[in-house]
């Protein structure tokens, strides 16, 4: 196992474990890596200092290079505020995913019980929702499907 920093092109930067350096670049040559902040797929290897440990039997244990990085848990405020947010979302919502401009509309219209949704929509059918006054934002995190 083998742990990069990356960061996306939005500058956002976060660790991940991989098999193998080959696996990285697999992940990678495949458009299967994405930023665990923005959800922006341009995800690169970031400058990275190698920690060394002193010889074994040595009287003193190496001291790391930095803290260790917990990979379990948000490492900013804003990470934990997304990942609260996610959490509510997920309790609270239904996902739809590509019907959400059908969903949506039909909410708004009648057609459909009345109910928090989330899903994905092209730019064009959010567009249409606005235009005819169906109350549509976009969301600060990626659907759950598409998630690390």
């Amino acid at each position: 196992m083998i742990r990069y920093t990356l960061k996306c092109s939005d500058g956002h930067s976060f660790d991940s474990w991989f098999k193998s350096a080959d696996a990285f670049d697999a992940l990678s040559r495949r458009g299967l890596l994405s930023c665990t902040v923005c959800g922006g797929e341009d995800v690169q290897k970031a400058m990275m200092a190698p920690q060394v440990k002193k010889k074994s039997g040595a009287a003193e244990a190496a001291e790391p290079a930095e803290a260790p990085v917990s990979l379990s848990g948000p490492a900013t405020q804003m990470e934990a505020a997304l990942a609260a947010f996610r959490k509510h979302l997920d309790a609270h919502s239904t996902y739809v995913g590509s019907n959400f401009a059908q969903e949506a509309r039909s909410i708004h219209l009648g057609e459909a019980p009345e109910r928090l949704i989330h899903g994905e929509a092209k730019p064009e059918e959010a567009k249409a929702l606005i235009d005819d006054g169906v109350p549509v934002a976009p969301l600060p995190v990626m659907p759950k499907a598409r998630r690390n």
